[in-house]
């Protein structure tokens, strides 16, 4: 059922059964808020028990040893918990089990302080990197909290509250100024701005009016809406979004895992090694035992790989936070880290390089033929054909206010184009490959036809013919526009040194004219979906990695071969959305450079990190053997590099 066809009431007052949830402020950065972090406030409560165990030593003993094993308790009982699980459940030994180790065995032999402070930097590093976590799936989440639970709907020209849940397509909604948008959908009457920062990353709210296309999950803005459903719940663009960022929160990088299997097989060898310091050098170097153990207890803390581990996944996890809320949505860290490695980015034309969207370039009228005449003919034949050259030439004739003429006979000819009567005249719309096929003497009377059309079609214009019976009338030319920011996006592309190849299904005259406006450096045309699935596999083993840009169905095949595939996100198939790895949620091509930049700064900083983590743990170690160092120095050395790791991985937040 068409959304003009249906009832609206001529009121918007509130008729409803219930409080429609309204939009949620801005959520801003708040330094205090890690303070509701549970490991935070473990942590601090560990130090402050600590502090106070150091002032009561003085006085009593007994009384500051007890603080000291609150504050161990309090501080290390998280981190003890995740390492006996890993140990029971694994059979594994990870980080938190060293460290706990190396707190107790400090203990055991008096330094009671420096254990304590061992727990509570250590625990204080585990709070400050799960908050940066929380924090960074916070920042691409944050949308799942724009899910109205009722929307009001209208049947027979009343109003009722029903769950979003029960909507179906074809029902007509009411968004009143403020509200959340339930379901996707159009409108169909009202105009009003709303903001979809939430779903495209747009700073602007967006205009919209009787046609236009709205989302779940946006907010409209001061003048209400009717829209017509146009989408299942469980299949809106919101939904959407939704499974994205659920698979972003568990695909784990290949650098991460490589860094989980280093930990299980390097915490085996520090506690082989830790149990030889403590058993040989009273033998074979002469030491005290008290001097052997102290020495085992610093190299247990410092050869830990803490720092190691924290090197990555909270500068990815910052990084993949940042993108989504520009409107660009990671499905796991592995494509991030993927993408700064990308040597090639390959686009699909229509859609993407282009608006889509074919427009009338050209209308030339035949000797006894006028423009409008033409137009006339050609939308009254056209306009029962969804077909989106027929559609372009129904919209020049709506802009430029043609009246239609009554038709009759309309059909299709398959294979050439569309055909019918006006007023007992036959008029034919297709293909001009007629041309082609003509006799010799035909050919030389249409001769004046041929040229226009070569030189249209040199152009990359799509050429049709007006027939009236058997007679040329005139030809209709078309063309997909170019999207403004093309040539902009690949720019960017080339002076990150990437190479920007064009697939597209066009033939080689119209994919040239294409590329010349755009600037791209490879172009491959005439392609049916599996030929660029075969370009991908051959860029890939030329180049290596390589980015396939799409959004149609397809392209989905493509964007499944190439190392990262792109989806568009507010014109993009549902295909081309569930098989991409990155989507982009506003359509800026542009974003894609940005993008790469982002994930080559990460690797950058992942970098940096195991870099600086490596040589602190190298020279502690060193220092431990060569010169001696204290337990409460090597405590804060570590730690200190592991929260330092942190914070690095926190500047790509800004």
């Amino acid at each position: 059922m068409q959304a003009t066809s249906k009832q609206l009431p001529k009121s918007t007052a509130r008729q409803g059964t219930g409080q429609q949830p309204r939009a949620p402020k801005p959520r801003r950065f708040d330094p205090l808020a890690m303070l509701s972090n549970p490991e935070m406030q473990a942590a601090l409560g560990s130090g402050l028990l600590m502090l106070i165990a150091w002032a009561a030593s003085g006085w009593s003993e007994v009384l500051s040893v007890i603080l000291y094993v609150i504050s161990y308790t309090v501080g290390g009982w998280i981190k003890a918990k995740e390492g006996v699980e890993t140990l029971v459940k694994e059979r594994d030994l990870d980080v938190n089990l060293l460290m706990i180790a190396a707190a107790l065995g400090a203990a055991a032999i008096g330094y009671w302080n420096e254990g304590a402070m061992l727990i509570f930097i250590f625990a204080m590093s585990g709070a400050l990197e799960s908050y940066t976590m929380e924090r960074s799936k916070k920042d691409i989440s944050a949308l799942m909290a724009l899910k109205p639970a009722t929307a009001i709907r209208i049947e027979q020209g009343a109003m009722s509250e029903v769950p979003i849940d029960q909507l179906a397509v074809g029902d007509l909604l009411l968004i009143r100024p403020g509200e959340l948008i339930p379901a996707d959908g159009k409108v169909c009457r009202g105009e009003s701005s709303v903001n979809q920062a939430s779903i495209t990353g747009e700073s602007l709210p967006v205009e919209k009016a009787e046609g236009s296309e709205v989302f779940a999950g946006t907010v409209n803005g001061e003048g209400p809406l009717y829209i017509e459903v146009t989408t299942s719940a469980e299949n809106t663009l919101f939904a959407k979004i939704i499974r994205m960022v659920e698979e972003a929160e568990t695909e784990v990088p290949d650098s991460q895992r490589f860094i989980k299997r280093l930990e299980s097989v390097y915490a085996r060898v520090v506690v082989i090694a830790t149990a030889a310091l403590i058993v040989l050098p009273p033998f074979v170097l002469d030491w005290s035992w008290s001097n052997t153990f102290y020495k085992a207890m610093v190299f247990l803390v410092v050869a830990s790989p803490c720092a190691l581990v924290s090197s990555i996944m909270p500068a990815m996890l910052s990084a993949i936070s940042k993108s989504a809320r520009k409107g660009i949505l990671f499905k796991g860290g592995v494509h991030l880290e993927n993408m700064a490695k990308v040597k090639v980015v390959a686009f699909d034309k229509t859609g993407t390089l282009t608006e889509g969207v074919p427009q009338v370039t050209d209308l030339i009228a035949g000797e006894g033929y006028s423009r409008e005449e033409l137009l006339a003919v050609s939308a009254s034949i056209e306009k029962l054909s969804s077909h989106p050259l027929a559609e372009a030439v129904v919209r020049l004739a709506e802009e430029e206010q043609v009246e239609l003429y009554s038709t009759e006979e309309n059909k299709s000819v398959t294979g050439w184009g569309i055909e019918g009567r006006i007023d007992g005249r036959l008029w034919r719309i297709g293909r001009s490959d007629m041309l082609d096929e003509q006799t010799p003497a035909e050919a030389a009377g249409h001769a004046q036809w041929t040229a226009v059309r070569e030189q249209l079609e040199s152009e990359g214009k799509t050429v049709s013919l007006i027939l009236e019976e058997e007679r040329i009338a005139g030809m209709i030319a078309l063309q997909d526009t170019v999207r403004p920011q093309a040539a902009a996006a690949v720019q960017k592309l080339q002076r990150l040194g990437v190479k920007v190849a064009m697939l597209t299904g066009d033939r080689k005259a119209a994919a040239g004219v294409m590329a010349g406006k755009t600037g791209v450096d490879l172009v491959f045309a005439d392609l049916l979906p599996e030929d660029k699935v075969t370009r991908i596999k051959e860029l890939r083993g030329q180049y290596g990695q390589v980015v396939m840009v799409g959004d149609g169905v397809n392209d989905a095949p493509a964007l499944a071969t190439a190392t990262v595939g792109i989806g568009m996100g507010m014109k993009g198939s549902g295909a081309a959305l569930e098989i991409a790895d990155v989507v982009l949620m506003n359509d800026n091509i542009e974003e894609i450079a940005s993008t790469i930049e982002l994930a080559r700064r990460t690797q950058r900083i992942v970098k940096q990190n195991m870099i600086f983590a490596v040589t602190v743990i190298a020279t502690l170690m060193l220092s431990n053997f060569l010169q001696g160092i204290a337990l409460p120095f090597g405590v804060v050395g570590h730690e200190g590099s592991t929260i330092l790791v942190i914070l690095n991985g926190l500047r790509l937040l800004r």
